[in-house]
């Protein structure tokens, strides 16, 4: 129980705080800077806009497989181990597929165009990095210890 209270709240505030910033910006908040500018953008795609040519069927899809990962999560056991990575990971998606069905692309407002242009990245992408790069060090560096049966 208390592994799924805190996935539970780690993804409730991640969807909150992401949604929260996302408002700022479709209210039209502007700044821009040396190298980086905070401007609104929708992407109807994924990273990099790959996939825009799926169109309306690319939120269904990102939906499924949200459900595909909350079904493994729940059904394999991993909540036990991974609440928070698990939490930051499905908060972040649901505030992408949210933006999807309500703005018809993500809301994206952090452009980075130091040196070279990257790609435009939002607070949920944040969180879906970071919980990648916890579940990397938690699966490699620090891996499940074998039980032994006598």
């Amino acid at each position: 129980m208390r592994t799924f209270f805190i996935f539970f709240l780690v993804l409730l505030g991640t969807f909150i705080i992401d949604q929260n910033i996302k408002n700022i910006f479709v209210d039209g908040y502007y700044r821009a800077g040396e190298c980086i500018d905070l401007e609104l953008h929708y992407n109807p795609g994924v990273a990099f806009s790959m996939f825009e040519f799926l169109g309306p069927y690319l939120k269904w899809i990102q939906a499924v497989l949200i459900a595909i990962i909350l079904f493994v999560i729940f059904k394999e056991g991993y909540l036990k181990r991974y609440a928070f990575p698990a939490g930051l990971l499905v908060g972040g998606a649901l505030g992408n597929v949210y933006d999807r069905f309500i703005h018809e692309g993500v809301v994206d407002y952090v452009a980075w165009h130091c040196g070279f242009n990257f790609a435009v990245f939002n607070f949920a992408d944040v969180a879906i990095d970071l919980a990648v790069v916890i579940l990397l060090i938690m699966i490699y560096f620090f891996p499940e210890k074998e039980k032994t049966e006598i």
